[in-house]
C-alpha cells in the first residue's frame, strides 16, 4: 500500500472519528447551523428593507453562503486545539500513520459539517424568498465552489489550531480575522460604497469572488442600484475565486502540515 493511499484511508478513519465525536456533541452542531440561520434572518428582514427587500434578500444568499463555510475555519481550529490539549495527538504518534492523515481527517470531517451548514443556509434561503433561476448543472457547479472554498478555509484553521497554544488562544484566534474577511467584501454590500483602500482589499478578496461567482451560477442579479465594479476579480469572479481557493489550500495545507510534523516531533 503506497503512503498516499495508507494516508487517505487513515485520514478518512479520522474523519469518521470526528463526525462520531459530533454526534455525541450535538452542541457543536447546533452552532454551527444556526449561525448562518441568524445572519440570514437578521440580514434579510433587520436590514433587507431599507438595502433592497426581495431583491436584496436573493442578492444576499451568495454572500451567506461564502461567509457561513468561512466561519466554519473557527470549529476547524477549535477542534484541533481541543485534540491537541486532550493528549489524541500524543497517542497519533504511537501509530504507524502518515502524520498529514489527522489534519487531513479533521478537514474532511469539517468539510461533511460544511456541506450541513450549506445545506440548512439553502434551506433557510428558500423560506426568505431566494431562488436558483439557472440551469441545474450551474448551480451544482456553484455549491461545488462553495464547499471547495470550504475546504480550503479549513486549512486555515487548522493552522490557527496547531499554531496556537490552547483552547481558548485558539477560540479567539479563530475568530478574530472572520469578521473583517466577511465583512470586507461584496458579501453584503457593494464595495463601490466603500472608501478607495476598502474598496481594492474588498474587490480581491476570495470571499468577494466566491460569493460574486455563486451569485453568478445560481441566476442571482443583483439588486437596482448595487453596481459590482469592473475589476477584474469581478469580471473573471469563477476564475479568481477557484484558483484562490486552490491557492489557498496548498499554502495553508502545507504550513498545517509542517506545523503538525513539528509538534509530533517534540
Amino acid at each position: 500500500m503506497t503512503t498516499l493511499t495508507l494516508a487517505g484511508r487513515d485520514a478518512s478513519i479520522i474523519a469518521w472519528r470526528n463526525l462520531l465525536n459530533l454526534s455525541r456533541t450535538p452542541g457543536s452542531m447546533i452552532a454551527a447551523m444556526v449561525q448562518p440561520l441568524m445572519f440570514v434572518l437578521l440580514l434579510a428582514y433587520v436590514f433587507g428593507g431599507s438595502l433592497g427587500g426581495d431583491d436584496y434578500r436573493t442578492y444576499l444568499m451568495g454572500g451567506i453562503f461564502a461567509q457561513a463555510v468561512t466561519f466554519n475555519a473557527a470549529f476547524t481550529a477549535l477542534g484541533l486545539a481541543s485534540d491537541m490539549d486532550k493528549g489524541l495527538v500524543d497517542r497519533f504518534r504511537s501509530l504507524p500513520t502518515p502524520r498529514m492523515s489527522v489534519v487531513l481527517g479533521r478537514t474532511l470531517s469539517d468539510l461533511t459539517m460544511s456541506t450541513v451548514t450549506l445545506t440548512v443556509t439553502a434551506l433557510c434561503g428558500l423560506l426568505v424568498g431566494w431562488r436558483i433561476d439557472a440551469p441545474p448543472h450551474r448551480a451544482a457547479l456553484g455549491f461545488g465552489l462553495i464547499l471547495l472554498f470550504a475546504f480550503a478555509m479549513s486549512w486555515v484553521g487548522a493552522t490557527i489550531g496547531l499554531t496556537a497554544r490552547s483552547v481558548e488562544v485558539a477560540q479567539s484566534a479563530g475568530l478574530i480575522w472572520l469578521f473583517p474577511v466577511t465583512f470586507v467584501s461584496s458579501a453584503f454590500v457593494s464595495p463601490a460604497a466603500m472608501p478607495g483602500p476598502l474598496r481594492t482589499i474588498a474587490e480581491w478578496n476570495p470571499v468577494s469572488a466566491t460569493a460574486t461567482a455563486a451569485r453568478d451560477l445560481f441566476g442571482n442579479a443583483p439588486p437596482p442600484g448595487v453596481t459590482l465594479g469592473d475589476s477584474w476579480p469581478v469580471r473573471n469572479a469563477l476564475s479568481y475565486a477557484t484558483v484562490s481557493a486552490l491557492v489557498i489550500t496548498a499554502v495553508f495545507m502545507t504550513v498545517a502540515i509542517h506545523r503538525y510534523r513539528r509538534i509530533t516531533r517534540g
